[in-house]
């Protein structure tokens, strides 16, 4: 696997990945919290620091740009400061960004987390998540066409911020099977009949019961029957189903497969379902089989979770993690 890892690496020809997702902002306010206001039972913030990363699906484009992927990245922002954030971070990363949309109509998501320490006081969201409207629905399929065409893999980072409605994901997926081109998803909501025809659909084990409306996942017997619903309304592929500490579960139709999780020390599991979405991509756009891309997503998460906030990881860390064993 480690030969196969490091021709990837050394290849002149990187993968190029589509990513289509709700772009957002994440803004830290973090200070220290000596007391108590009088004015209610709430801690007063004494400010440190203020800073901004990209959130959402641009935590996915991060992962794909350290693993050494050519990203173009489509969504949705407003005519606002955190939109102008967004474009310029993405810029400065090399990321292809011609098939980000304005649409004057909504605010850029942003989502604040006021911090006193290592302690999350609240988190304050800023965003309007009604369905795109038919007429930027048609201007981001417009801009979408030659970047299919040229894309080794088209990602879905669906967080259920209006951006895929039924319609529009559909057409997103109808036109990537015509032109021959895979498409992983990670998805939100209950919806996912929107997401009939990908390749791959990536849910965590509470987001495939809520979608399968299964009581509870706590078996592979009882995960095979909430996969079953998917596979009905779907035809998809495969289901790569994460399970948090367990590591995560490679489904067909026919048969499953489990990677126990790889990860000793857990810090903080925030983006890791972006890394797993990213070096999955990746590495089967690299050409890879899709068990042999989950193992190295499952290292891939085992690393970021070590660290506290959202995180990245290298083709390098990764070789070094499956070294340690």
């Amino acid at each position: 696997m480690i030969n196969k890892i490091r021709a990837i690496q050394s290849s002149d020809k990187k993968p190029t990945i589509l990513v289509i997702g709700d772009l957002m902002i994440d803004h830290y306010i973090t200070g220290s919290a000596s007391r108590l206001s009088p004015e209610a039972p709430v801690p007063i913030v004494n400010v440190k620091n203020e800073s901004v990363t990209l959130g959402g699906a641009g935590n996915v484009v991060q992962n794909l740009v350290t693993l050494g992927a050519q990203v173009t990245v489509a969504g949705l922002i407003g005519n606002d400061t955190a939109g102008t954030q967004i474009m310029e971070i993405l810029s400065s990363e090399g990321v292809e960004t011609h098939t980000i949309i304005t649409d004057e109509t909504r605010p850029t998501t942003i989502k604040t987390r006021v911090l006193a320490g290592s302690h999350q006081l609240v988190r304050i969201d800023r965003e309007t998540t009604d369905a795109v409207s038919d007429s930027i629905a048609d201007e981001l399929m417009n801009h979408l066409k030659g970047y299919v065409e040229k894309a080794d893999m088209i990602v879905l980072s669906d967080y259920n911020k209006g951006l895929f409605s039924p319609s529009l994901t559909q057409r997103i997926i109808i036109e990537a099977n015509k032109q021959g081109k895979k498409v992983i998803i990670d998805p939100k909501g209950l919806n996912y009949e929107k997401y009939k025809g990908a390749y791959i659909i990536k849910p965590n084990r509470k987001e495939l019961a809520d979608a399968s409306k299964t009581e509870k996942i706590n078996s592979i017997e009882s995960l095979q029957q909430a996969a079953k619903a998917i596979f009905e309304q779907t035809g998809t592929a495969y289901l790569v189903v994460t399970l948090s500490e367990e590591g995560m579960v490679i489904l067909s139709e026919a048969s499953y497969k489990l990677l126990p999780v790889k990860a000793t020390e857990v810090f903080d599991v925030t983006g890791a379902g972006d890394t797993v979405l990213a070096t999955m991509a990746y590495f089967i756009a690299a050409g890879l089989t899709i068990e042999e891309a989950c193992e190295l997503a499952n290292h891939a998460a085992a690393i970021v979770i070590r660290q506290v906030g959202s995180a990245t990881t290298t083709i390098d860390e990764i070789i070094n993690d499956i070294e340690r064993g």
